[in-house]
C-alpha cells in the first residue's frame, strides 16, 4: 500500500515538473533533462510512469479531465454554464490545467496529437445539450453537435485572446460575456432569464464540487 503511494505521489511530482516546463518553455523546446531536474527523480523513475516526452504531455492535457464533477442542475443550460464557469476558474487557478490547455493550443508541437481535450469537451457540451433539448431549454433550431462545438471553440478562442493580454487575469469576465453573447441564439427566453451566469459563478461552483468531492473521500467504504 505504502508502494502504491509513493508511486501515485511520484507521477503526480513528474506531471506537475512537466506541466511547468511545458508552460515555460512549451512543447518543442522543453527536454526531459529539464523535467527531471524539475521533477528530482531518476530517469528510471520517470521511464517507469511515462515512455516519451509525447506521453508526458499527453499525462498534461488528461489532467484537465480530472474535473471536480458539476453537481447535476435541474437545468441543463445552467449545468453547461457551470461547467465553462468551473474551467475558467480552474484555468486561473490551477497551474495542472493551465499548462494542459496551452499545450492544446500549441500550433509549435510537432508529432503531438493535441485534439483529444477538444473531442472531449466537444462529447461533454453534446451530452448536456442533447439532454437540455430533450427538456425543451433549447430553441426549435438548434443542431446539438454545432452548437456544442461553437461553445468549445469560443471558449478556446477566449481563454488564448486572455492569456495573452493579461495571463487569464480578466478570464471569468471574458468567459461571463462569452456566455452571454452565445446563449440567447440558442436558448428559449424563459431559461435563459434564469441563468446565474455572474463572473463569480466559476468561483461558487469550484467551492460546492470541491465540497461534494471531500465528502465523498470520507465516505466509508461499502
Amino acid at each position: 500500500m505504502a508502494e502504491q503511494v509513493r508511486a501515485i505521489r511520484t507521477r503526480q511530482a513528474i506531471l506537475s515538473a512537466a506541466a511547468k516546463i511545458f508552460e515555460e518553455h512549451g512543447y518543442q523546446a522543453a527536454t526531459i533533462s529539464q523535467i527531471l531536474g524539475e521533477a528530482g527523480v531518476t530517469k528510471g523513475a520517470l521511464y517507469f510512469h511515462f515512455q516519451s516526452k509525447e506521453d508526458l504531455a499527453q499525462g498534461v492535457l488528461a489532467e484537465q479531465d480530472q474535473q471536480l464533477m458539476v453537481p447535476d442542475r435541474a437545468s441543463k443550460v445552467q449545468e453547461i454554464v457551470d461547467v465553462v464557469m468551473l474551467h475558467a476558474h480552474r484555468l486561473q487557478t490551477d497551474p495542472m490545467v493551465r499548462a494542459g490547455v496551452r499545450l492544446s493550443m500549441d500550433q509549435l508541437a510537432q508529432g503531438l496529437d493535441r485534439s483529444g481535450p477538444f473531442l472531449r469537451w466537444g462529447e461533454v457540451g453534446t451530452t448536456l445539450l442533447e439532454r437540455a433539448q430533450a427538456q425543451g431549454e433549447l430553441l426549435p433550431h438548434v443542431v446539438v453537435p454545432e452548437t456544442a462545438d461553437v461553445i468549445v471553440g469560443s471558449f478556446a478562442g477566449i481563454q488564448s485572446m486572455s492569456q495573452a493580454i493579461c495571463d487569464y487575469g480578466d478570464l471569468v469576465v471574458r468567459v461571463s460575456a462569452l456566455m452571454r453573447h452565445l446563449l440567447p441564439s440558442v436558448v428559449v427566453p424563459s431559461v435563459l432569464a434564469s441563468l446565474d451566469l455572474a463572473e463569480t459563478r466559476g468561483a461558487t461552483v469550484y467551492a460546492e464540487a470541491r465540497k461534494a468531492a471531500d465528502a465523498l473521500e470520507l465516505a466509508p467504504a461499502g
